[in-house]
């Protein structure tokens, strides 16, 4: 779909280009003498028109190509933005030219309305600056789990002047399943506050733990060998492709607790990816829990009024 799409512009801008300088050099015909008033105009028009529909058609190509490449989908969001930028500076650079008819009074002009514009569009400005500063320091990308003044979920757009995030938690939800709600931030917030990234490709974990209350005589030892089988055995259901030695990198631990209610708590710590946390919490337990149970004699559970 997005392969046609590029197509389909490409074979537009082409047209327009190929039509454009067309129109260019057939404006030198005698039969448009009666238009001598007009012709410099219309001819510096279609030039610059050509250059503009030339601009684009390059930098859909080089999109297109940008594209098929297998890349990190945040990186490859990123180089799109700076193509479609750069296209968009380029063509203001031809309008410009074309007001102006010499470079100097078109570099003062655009000096004089840049500085007026710019007292005028601070913020906007300032979180244009966040952008250029996201594209190269690369706190977080599309696709990652960030949290950044409260607000916690996944990117989902980085444009010129905002993120967009798909919230996860939120109001309505007691875990970091996607809430449903679209939470949009100026860029400029990243120049003043923190930014908790929870994704990347160098470190694709982080660490979560889950507890289970048991009374102080059961067999601690027995309780932490069916907490980490549960949990190793999950994490490589789920990550068969990671060698032995990445396996050792990311082992699970147990440790115990004082619970407020006198009873202790059994914590098992492991790595989990980002989005995984509710479903890798559920399988766990779902694998633990069976294990506990078959050994009634080992493993005492809180029950009645104190559970």
């Amino acid at each position: 779909m997005q392969i046609k799409k590029y197509r389909h512009w490409i074979i537009i801008y082409a047209v327009l280009a190929v039509l454009l300088i067309s129109i260019h050099y057939l404006l030198d015909l005698n039969i448009f003498d009666s238009w001598d008033e007009y012709i410099p105009l219309m001819k510096k028009l279609s030039l610059s028109l050509f250059l503009i529909a030339l601009i684009f058609l390059v930098s859909t190509i080089v999109g297109r190509i940008v594209n098929s490449q297998n890349q990190i989908e945040g990186e490859k969001y990123n180089l799109l933005r700076i193509i479609r930028f750069l296209a968009m500076v380029c063509s203001l650079i031809v309008v410009i030219s074309f007001l102006f008819q010499s470079l100097y009074g078109a570099a003062l002009s655009f000096g004089l309305i840049s500085l007026v514009v710019g007292f005028a569009l601070q913020a906007p400005i300032t979180s244009f600056i966040a952008w250029v500063y996201l594209v190269f320091r690369r706190s977080y990308l599309v696709g990652d789990r960030i949290q950044i003044k409260g607000f916690r979920g996944d990117v989902v757009e980085i444009s010129y002047l905002d993120t967009s995030i798909w919230e996860c938690s939120g109001d309505y939800l007691g875990n970091d399943r996607r809430s449903g709600r679209i939470i949009r931030f100026p860029n400029s917030l990243i120049l003043r506050e923190e930014v908790i990234n929870y994704s990347g490709p160098e470190v694709p974990f982080i660490w979560n733990e889950t507890q289970i209350q048991v009374a102080y005589t059961s067999d601690l030892q027995f309780v932490e060998e069916c907490l980490l089988e549960a949990a190793v055995r999950d994490f490589k259901e789920q990550h068969a492709n990671l060698a032995d030695q990445e396996l050792e990198e990311w082992e699970p631990a147990v440790y115990f607790r004082i619970n407020t209610f006198a009873w202790m708590e059994a914590v098992v710590s492991y790595p989990v990816e980002p989005k995984d946390t509710t479903g890798r919490r559920n399988r766990i337990l779902r694998y633990a829990l069976p294990l506990l149970n078959a050994a009634p004699e080992k493993v005492k559970f809180p029950e009645g009024s104190m559970r």
